[in-house]
């Protein structure tokens, strides 16, 4: 049986003044995160702020602990490559 789950991730962009500048910031994420054959990611919330942003991703698999690893995976990236806080993680399993 096919194991799916949403991750939705929050980020805040401190002294962010511009779209630009939050399109600069998030530049090469999706690549990043979307490199598995098991991942589909989007931005699904606040593109017209330039101080926040939303991203949905979609991780599945056979089984549920590979997609716990993928997740857990594509939040260390996202923590450590994006010049923002991640202020909101919420994990939703789909059936």
């Amino acid at each position: 049986m096919l194991r799916s789950c949403l991750l939705q991730l929050e980020l805040y962009f401190n002294g962010c003044r511009s779209l630009k500048e939050k399109r600069r910031r998030l530049k090469g994420l999706r690549d990043r995160v979307g490199r598995s054959v098991n991942v589909a990611v989007c931005e699904s919330g606040h593109q017209d702020s330039h101080q926040r942003s939303e991203w949905s991703v979609i991780a599945a698999a056979a089984d549920a602990v590979v997609v716990e690893r993928i997740l857990a995976e594509v939040e260390r990236t996202v923590q450590f490559s994006v010049d923002a806080e991640l202020v909101g993680v919420q994990r939703e399993w789909l059936r």
